[in-house]
């Protein structure tokens, strides 16, 4: 046959197979089966891993939520909380505490302030 110039054998097209040796061709099939196998089980490994850590969060947030509960129960009966007085109390410690460090860093003081 030609086509184009050029002579062509009838028969497969592309690279002629290379004799291989079967026993070769065996382990590394075996041996690609093993690595699979280990990546699949340090892939199962992570997964379980991320699974606990989102479940303990979960728990932590559950328990959170009921505090929160406990505590909007205890204000609807006319009772606050000492966690909420410690909160509050924090709260307005820590914002006297911001505005003298604010205070300090511009170097003005209380008296050199000009707040009408």
């Amino acid at each position: 046959q030609v086509a184009g110039g050029k002579v062509k054998k009838p028969g497969k097209r592309g690279r002629k197979p290379a004799k291989i040796d079967l026993k070769a061709k065996l382990e590394r099939s075996r041996q690609s089966a093993r690595e699979c196998r280990a990546r699949k089980k340090l892939r199962y490994q992570y997964l379980e891993e991320l699974v606990s850590s989102r479940e303990r969060a979960i728990c932590a947030l559950r328990e959170e939520l009921e505090m929160y509960k406990q505590w909007c129960m205890a204000m609807d009966q006319g009772k606050i909380p000492s966690e909420i007085k410690a909160l509050l109390t924090g709260e307005e410690q820590g914002r006297a505490q911001q505005n003298s460090a604010k205070l300090a860093k511009t170097g003005k003081t209380d008296a050199n302030s000009s707040t009408p």
